[in-house]
């Protein structure tokens, strides 16, 4: 496990307080965008293809710490975009640890050596650099070369300054588990805290749309790699034992899309981090008035390949509190690649796809351009 021990038992106090109290739906991690702009266009990254009114957008810092007091959640995980392009992340960062948070700041490294100076050594502080594999298998996903060589060294700038220091890694269908597991070897020798994997999402406006992994070929692909790695226990993962479990296809979890809440430029979205179908104002309405039950694998087209860690972290963590035997052993033993997989859920059920994406980018497009002249109006109005 990745995760020092105070944070584990603090995270394991914080559910087990909503189990007792009888708590069905609560947030684990707050997913925040406080911008789309990127200095990367990913061919996978389905955050960035906005237009520029909307990617010259940020959230302030106001609306960063609101965000967290509505909510609760005791971590963070800030995204983008990228973050280090928001002139007030150093002070998002101070005031998110003020408030007893552990903090994730989500970063290409790009700028990092730039801006480290604007941060301090933290214990509820963590670097999670995007690193999706070897050089080749980076500098591809990412669209552009020497990202890797950079990346690796803002790592080990970042350990040298005495920061927490792990890297977040999306694979796609073309990864070979080999480079894979060979690639988790090389992170460990740099004496990385912590690597978080994911298969990536086919979100409905990435460019690349044939490179995302079904779920056969997720549970295939990890079975692949955590087979060469012990069964996990090799490396370092920031992730629940039981989350790479169902990855390898020996759970069958529905996904907890309120676990991981996302706060972006457009409000709270709904249903999920990966799936902007809506938005409300406040925390309490993305709770009380998203349809829940409309979505998730079984439930939804969009669902269907999703393995997500933003949708399915929270239901492996939960499992953990519920049954820690159970997790316990797959700790001890590492993660089974050999037995039969479990029967999935069935997606004879689920509901076609409604695509809705464009509407959402109108309606904000028109608010940002009703606020235009008023904003014009206050510069020409002479000083009183």
């Amino acid at each position: 496990m990745g995760l020092p021990l105070s944070q584990v038992v603090r995270i394991g106090t914080y559910i087990f307080k909503q189990h007792v109290t009888g708590v069905k739906r609560y947030p684990l991690v707050l997913m925040l965008e406080p911008l789309f702009r990127c200095n990367l266009a990913c061919a996978g990254c389905g955050k960035i293809d906005y237009p520029d009114e909307i990617l010259n957008q940020r959230l302030s810092y106001e609306q960063c710490m609101e965000a967290i007091d509505e909510c609760g959640a005791p971590v963070v995980s800030i995204a983008g975009g990228e973050p280090l392009l928001h002139r007030d992340m150093p002070r998002i960062v101070k005031g998110y640890l003020e408030r007893k948070k552990f903090v994730i700041l989500c970063t290409n490294a790009l700028l990092l050596t730039k801006k480290i100076d604007q941060y301090e050594p933290h214990p509820g502080f963590t670097w999670s650099i995007h690193l999706d594999g070897d050089q080749a298998m980076h500098d591809k996903s990412v669209c552009l070369d020497g990202t890797y060589q950079k990346a690796v060294e803002a790592i080990r700038l970042a350990k040298s300054r005495g920061f927490r220091t792990q890297i977040n890694c999306t694979l796609f269908n073309d990864a070979d588990p080999e480079r894979v597991a060979q690639f988790f070897d090389e992170m460990n020798a740099i004496g990385l805290d912590g690597v978080t994997v994911s298969p990536g999402y086919a979100y409905e406006r990435a460019p690349d749309q044939a490179h995302f992994l079904n779920r056969e070929k997720t549970k295939t692909l990890f079975r692949g790699i955590l087979s060469r790695g012990d069964g996990g226990r090799r490396w370092s993962f920031t992730q629940s034992t039981l989350f790479l479990d169902f990855l390898a296809g020996n759970q069958a979890y529905k996904c907890t899309p309120w676990g991981n809440p996302t706060r972006t430029v457009f409000g709270w979205q709904k249903p999920c981090y990966l799936l902007g179908e809506g938005y409300t104002k406040t925390f309490k309405e993305l709770m009380e008035d998203t349809a829940w039950d409309d979505y998730g694998v079984g439930n939804y087209e969009k669902c269907a390949d999703c393995m997500v860690h933003s949708g399915f972290e929270a239901t492996a963590v939960a499992d953990t509190v519920k049954h820690p035997l159970k997790a316990a052993m797959v700790t001890l033993r590492g993660v089974n690649t050999s037995k039969p997989m479990v029967k999935d859920i069935s997606l004879d059920h689920q509901r076609p796809a409604d695509y809705v994406f464009s509407s959402h980018v109108d309606k904000k497009l028109a608010e940002i351009r009703a606020r235009a002249p008023q904003r014009s109006a206050k510069k020409l109005t002479p000083a009183q």
